[in-house]
């Protein structure tokens, strides 16, 4: 399953395999994310979806094919390189919400900015009103539910302005209701920065809100 987007802009997988050993764990994966679109990946477990995501943040490596984003041959790059890219590139929503405990909302959201060396506390204020935790800065982690923490991870995620925004199953530790605001939040947030935005769910609610799904099998990817 390919779309029309060329390599310049968004997006564009290419052929891509990973092996595990003699096993294959996908191939022949061939796809287009365009800015501001939202692709979703559903999938047997197993399958690889979350392998894919970690290949598209060049976080692990590939046997065969390419990725490009906005022009950049990511197999091309070095480990720092890569490294630099993401900082740049990349927003990582995970289902885990991987915050740091010691750190207080307002400075875990800051992390992608600090990592470029940059400060902008105007730029987190906005991102705490704009997931409903205008006034939480100051709190630490464990002071906030698993919805909260969840929409401190997207506001993370999004700081930075990222083109690429990747998320691992964001709403498999949240309940129906919650689960629906965060993906409602993450949908809107990837319109209004033009990221494209790229899912990976068992989650027939989450992938329902996608402009397209994508079904992943071993032998390559497809319209779901």
């Amino acid at each position: 399953m390919s779309g029309s987007v060329g390599s310049s802009q968004g997006l564009s997988v290419r052929g891509l395999a990973k092996h595990y050993g003699q096993t294959p764990v996908f191939q022949n994966v061939s796809l287009d994310v365009a800015p501001g679109e939202f692709v979703a990946i559903v999938g047997e477990s197993g399958v690889g979806k979350s392998t894919l995501l970690n290949c598209m943040a060049a976080l692990d490596t590939w046997d065969a094919g390419r990725i490009v984003h906005q022009g950049v041959d990511l197999g091309t790059l070095d480990g720092e390189q890569r490294a630099v890219w993401r900082r740049r590139q990349v927003g990582f929503v995970f289902q885990a919400f991987h915050v740091l405990p010691h750190l207080d909302v307002s400075q875990n959201i800051a992390l992608p900015l600090m990592l470029q060396g940059r400060r902008d506390d105007a730029r987190v204020a906005q991102m705490l009103a704009a997931v409903g935790l205008a006034g939480t800065g100051a709190r630490l982690p464990q002071q906030l539910s698993g919805g909260q923490l969840q929409r401190v991870a997207i506001a993370r995620a999004l700081v930075h302005r990222p083109a690429l925004l990747l998320a691992d199953e964001p709403t498999g530790n949240l309940d129906p209701a919650t689960a629906g605001k965060v993906m409602e939040l993450l949908t809107l947030q990837t319109r209004e920065h033009g990221a494209s935005l790229v899912l990976v769910t068992h989650s027939e609610a989450a992938a329902a809100r996608a402009d397209r799904v994508l079904h992943l099998r071993a032998d390559g990817i497809a319209q779901a």
